[in-house]
């Protein structure tokens, strides 16, 4: 017995979300802000230029979240889309049906989708697709599930899991499932390294990629084939690099962008709202959660005992941060879940300020204060630039008023940073990252002792392991009753915090800004992650 989705009154279908999971968000303080996009009706052609503040490394979302993500959404369509009401929406999938127990989900396909080099899209691409984010993606819980996809047809495709999947629907959405041609990557390369993650890249979504060059520009065109009817309306989408967000807003002031799509300092904010015409929208990745923190290699020997780590977070004094030194935040962080999350709970440590407290820990640990009142000597990992750059600059002092000696190690770009981390070459790290709606898909990945995977940056890089926290998450992960769901996430959050393999500072959100060029938005929970199909220009 399967429950259909598409087409249903939204009433029933939003109830059923809330049911399964998927739409609870939507009520929370993450939820779905009101606001007026600019509509109209675009004209025709025309270049739509995105700024973007970092580089990809590659076009391939199957393989990382992050860069890849922006310019992707544009060239690989997903099965569905989901809007700012945690509603899914038909995309390459024209109606899909899920389960009564969840355990798998039914995609009918568009019969007429094609790829770039004009290849049918068949159930074939999705079983293929699915197996490499479930593969190779580091949202690992997200896909662990599925053993199977079974295809009826060649416009058909059954996802089937093993257990149940609270989000399933969520997970098909833009940004966690591109659907890549199979008979382009299923030639025996592996995927992370297939030359075609970067050149030649065909792909199934509106635009098709033109030129890469990094440091400089991703130009894409329409793909006149597009399997939605006279969609996308531009002809040119071009993402423009910029070395860092304050030039990023000064390319838009001189009209030389009509996008921003991430900011989160109120003085950039600001600055962009006095543009004529402008239009700008707060909360604009309502979906994500971002959360800003101090990552601990707990296989460091001089981290691997949890009272060190809880020293250090006694030592932050997160309410001087936010108030003096995050550019964006809205609140201090107190653990793995954002506080706009169904699944948040407050009662855990919240590590308040407290520098005699850090010093006993230190002293229990064995780490006595010499002569000089040193203890320990740290190294501190972090990006160049915005939030993590201000919190690694930040600890340094903070933490030299418990005896840590900190050296703080500036990456020059964000490839060698995630490098770094991604190999476990690091002691401490600065990072922003975010809960994607649920649990399920985006924190798991961060505590599985599973999720363990050198290499892979935003797994569990942390090498964090507690049996017990897999088990509640493992629980969790296919709980499909709400209270029970939240009940085992509140014990996992309070173990999470006491182990310390993080120190939770902040919680940031984005804005973005349209130039007064730009006309009919239409974005879902995941902003400027979604494709860019329906946006168009006032005028060519």
């Amino acid at each position: 017995m399967t429950r259909t989705t598409e087409p249903q009154s939204s009433d029933i279908l939003r109830r059923r979300l809330l049911q399964s999971g998927l739409a609870v968000t939507a009520a929370s303080a993450l939820g779905t802000a009101q606001f007026a996009f600019a509509q109209g009706t675009p004209v025709r052609g025309g270049q739509l230029i995105v700024g973007s503040p970092g580089r990809p490394r590659h076009f391939n979302p199957a393989l990382q979240s992050g860069s890849p993500m922006m310019p992707a959404a544009q060239l690989f369509a997903s099965p569905l889309l989901i809007d700012r009401k945690w509603q899914p929406k038909p995309y390459l999938a024209e109606r899909w049906s899920v389960s009564d127990d969840s355990r798998s989900i039914t995609l009918h396909l568009r019969k007429d989708a094609r790829f770039h080099d004009g290849r049918p899209i068949t159930s074939e691409d999705v079983e293929f697709s699915v197996e490499a984010v479930r593969d190779h993606h580091p949202f690992k819980g997200m896909f662990a599930p599925v053993n199977a996809v079974t295809l009826p047809d060649k416009h058909t495709a059954i996802v089937r899991l093993k257990e149940p999947h609270p989000a399933l629907q969520l997970a098909m959405t833009t940004v966690f499932v591109p659907i890549l041609p199979k008979h382009i990557y299923g030639d025996g390369t592996p995927l992370p390294t297939h030359p075609r993650n970067v050149n030649n890249v065909v792909g199934s979504g509106p635009f098709k990629l033109v030129e890469f060059k990094p440091g400089e520009h991703v130009i894409m065109q329409r793909f006149d084939q597009f399997f939605l009817k006279d969609l996308p309306y531009v002809d040119r989408l071009v993402f423009r690099e910029y070395k860092d967000s304050a030039s990023l807003v000064l390319g838009f002031e001189r009209g030389e962008v009509d996008v921003v799509p991430f900011m989160n300092d109120p003085r950039e904010i600001a600055r962009v709202r006095k543009v004529a015409g402008a239009t700008v929208i707060d909360d604009f990745v309502p979906g994500v959660g971002a959360l800003v923190w101090l990552a601990f290699n707990t296989k460091s020997p001089k981290l691997a005992d949890k009272r060190v780590r809880q020293a250090i977070s006694y030592a932050i004094d997160r309410d001087f941060v936010v108030k003096n030194l995050s550019t964006g935040a809205q609140r201090v962080s107190t653990g793995p879940l954002h506080s706009g999350s169904p699944f948040y709970s407050a009662d855990v440590e919240k590590y308040a300020f407290n520098l005699a407290k850090a010093g006993a820990l230190l002293d229990a640990a064995g780490l006595k204060a010499g002569a000089d009142g040193k203890r320990l000597a740290l190294t501190c990992d972090s990006t160049s630039s915005g939030d993590q750059r201000t919190l690694a600059e930040y600890l340094r002092p903070a933490l030299s008023k418990i005896g840590i000696d900190l050296t703080v190690r500036f990456a020059p770009d964000f490839p060698t940073w995630a490098r770094r981390v991604g190999e476990h070459d690091f002691e401490l790290t600065t990072d922003s990252v975010w809960n994607w709606g649920d649990p399920v898909i985006g924190v798991h990945r961060t505590y599985q002792t599973s999720n363990i995977r050198k290499g892979v940056i935003w797994s569990n890089t942390q090498q964090y392991s507690n049996a017990k926290v897999d088990d509640l998450m493992a629980r969790a992960g296919v709980e499909r009753d709400q209270a029970v769901r939240k009940k085992l996430y509140a014990e996992m959050q309070k173990i999470v915090v006491d182990d310390c393999p993080i120190a939770f500072v902040f919680e940031t959100g984005y804005s973005g800004a349209f130039g007064p060029n730009v006309t009919n938005l239409d974005f879902g929970v995941w902003g400027p992650l979604a494709p860019l199909h329906t946006t168009g220009l006032k005028k060519a």
